[in-house]
């Protein structure tokens, strides 16, 4: 038999959702002001009441202590009934609407009261005060009950004190004005309260929609996602508010771009400095993965937009897949060269084998002696000029492969560079990335040829790449060390425009330069001076096999 299922409970407490709660939280304080508000009016509001009551009978018991009729009849008749005083007193409570108007002689004897009865009798409460010659204003229990009374001393038209007068006001009137205040209080309270009400009702629907409808937990089980998703992913995330300002950085843009959390708060162009960077972060630079140099760094950004006008840019680290994509590059001109050199080695060896079989051994022999000559004499004119044996080796291969294309390529006889390279892994990249950009811009040309300098002025080196080619225009000169700019179409496997701007960041890094001028006689002429490349003479040379380290713009070849 299968258990009975539990009852579910009923969950008692707040509700989930932040609509709900910002609503009844919202409804709990204008609820709360409104008693409190009712509250502060109502306490002083009775003592208001009994201060304005006491003072109205002050009022009226002094305009009776002016009358001069009052204190001649006070002298000249006795306490009655149906005396002139007791017929004054009547008339003016009458008038005022006063509870009693009461006139006492100098011995507290009552000349006027509203019940006739008690005329010719001492008052019940202590009149000296007022006998004294002070006003009295005052809530007090009397024969007639509690009232609000106000004293006043009767003078003749001496000064001389002859007696006083109490007025009293019922403190019945009092208590009623007060309860029939409370009701049209609480009318005005109500209506605050379905104000503020409907105000809090409009503030939480719109909570309601910036916040999805999501409870306080969810919002905070994103918030902690966020944050590990931002700070543990690989790629770097930069985020903008409407003005312009880095709001966010996590630890890999960061990373990428060399600055830390004080670049919070501030435009990519403080934090950053002028250029492609900060122009693509800024949304100045717009377009899909769009390559800047950053240091040493190659980067693809990409810039979203967001809903609250700022935006959202995300930075990829290609620097290894364009170090990759250059070595593919390399590697595949080597190959169309080994290809070549084999369909060459090939003709070589079918011309050699019919001298041979034709018993021309002289002939053999002196073909023999010709080719391995011309091999020896293109390595011998570069190493005697280039001591350095990496850009020796490289630029025998370039001449291989620019034959292989139709390109003579050159070393100047100005060219004497000694083994004394600091760096000699950086040159490598500067004259691979010039050569390269050469051999392109006349491949298919007449009469195509390259030619390379390099030569040391003190501890100076200067490297000089000319070429037949259509040469750059003056107001292209300088676009083209710009990342990303390139007039050749990409290979698919990477993107232009990068190569140039490596040269000219590593020149400039040294405090050297890269320029670009028209050769003579046609073409593109540049020219490239490396500060403080190479050591002083005598000084053991830099280490140039596999346990040299690496540079990053060897890497971004």
């Amino acid at each position: 038999m299968s258990p009975t299922p539990t009852a579910r409970r009923l969950r008692l407490g707040l509700p989930r959702r932040v609509f709900s709660q910002v609503l009844l939280m919202q409804l709990a304080i204008a609820a709360g002001v409104a008693v409190l508000a009712t509250g502060l009016f109502l306490a002083p509001l009775g003592d208001q009441l009994d201060d304005q009551a006491m003072r109205r009978a002050l009022a009226i018991a002094q305009t009776t202590a002016q009358q001069p009729q009052l204190v001649r009849d006070l002298r000249s008749t006795e306490p009655s009934p149906d005396g002139p005083v007791q017929r004054e007193a009547e008339r003016i409570r009458e008038a005022t609407g006063a509870e009693y108007v009461v006139v006492l002689d100098r011995r507290g004897v009552r000349w006027s009261h509203t019940d006739p009865r008690r005329i010719g009798g001492t008052v019940s409460t202590d009149p000296g005060e007022a006998l004294a010659g002070h006003d009295v204003m005052e809530i007090d229990d009397g024969t007639l009950g509690r009232s609000a009374r106000g004293k006043v001393p009767l003078r003749d038209d001496t000064g001389q004190i002859v007696g006083a007068v109490s007025v009293g006001i019922a403190y019945d009137s009092v208590r009623a004005r007060l309860i029939h205040a409370i009701p049209g209080l609480f009318a005005y309270a109500g209506g605050a309260l379905a104000v503020g009400a409907l105000a809090a009702w409009l503030i939480s629907r719109r909570v309601q929609r910036q916040t999805r409808d999501l409870a306080f937990s969810d919002i905070a089980a994103l918030l902690a996602e966020r944050e590990a998703m931002l700070h543990g992913i690989r790629e770097g995330v930069v985020a903008l508010d409407r003005a312009g300002r880095v709001r966010l950085l996590n630890d890999e843009a960061q990373r990428l771009l060399g600055i830390g959390e004080e670049a919070v708060g501030r435009s990519p162009d403080d934090a950053l400095g002028e250029g492609r960077t900060a122009d693509v972060l800024a949304g100045r630079v717009t377009g899909t993965d769009l390559l800047t140099v950053r240091g040493r760094r190659v980067l693809v950004a990409n810039r979203m937009p967001t809903d609250d006008g700022g935006a959202v840019a995300t930075l990829r680290d290609r620097t290894e897949l364009d170090r990759l994509g250059r070595e593919l590059d390399s590697t595949r001109g080597l190959i169309d060269a080994l290809r070549a050199q084999d369909h060459e080695h090939a003709n070589r060896m079918h011309t050699l084998l019919g001298l041979l079989e034709l018993e021309m051994y002289d002939d053999a022999v002196e073909f023999v002696g010709e080719v391995v000559g011309d091999h020896r004499a293109t390595s011998e004119q570069v190493t005697e000029k280039i001591r350095d044996p990496l850009l020796a080796a490289l630029l025998v291969g370039k001449a291989t492969v620019a034959a292989e294309r139709g390109v003579a390529l050159w070393v100047s006889d100005r060219t004497r560079l000694p083994d004394r390279l600091i760096d000699p892994r950086g040159l490598v990249t500067v004259v691979g990335n010039l050569v390269d950009n050469a051999l392109d811009a006349v491949a298919g040309t007449p009469l195509a040829r390259v030619e390379v300098e390099l030569r040391a002025e003190g501890r100076t080196a200067v490297l000089v790449v000319r070429d037949t080619g259509p040469g750059i225009p003056p107001e292209r000169r300088e676009l083209i060390f710009t990342e990303g700019w390139s007039t050749k179409e990409p290979p698919a496997h990477r993107e232009r425009g990068i190569g140039l701007p490596l040269v000219r960041r590593l020149a400039e890094r040294q405090g050297g330069s890269a320029r670009v001028a028209e050769a003579d006689g046609g073409g593109a002429e540049f020219t490239v001076v490396l500060p403080e490349a190479l050591t002083e003479p005598g000084a053991e040379p830099a280490l140039t096999g596999a346990s040299a380290p690496v540079t990053a713009e060897e890497e971004s070849r």
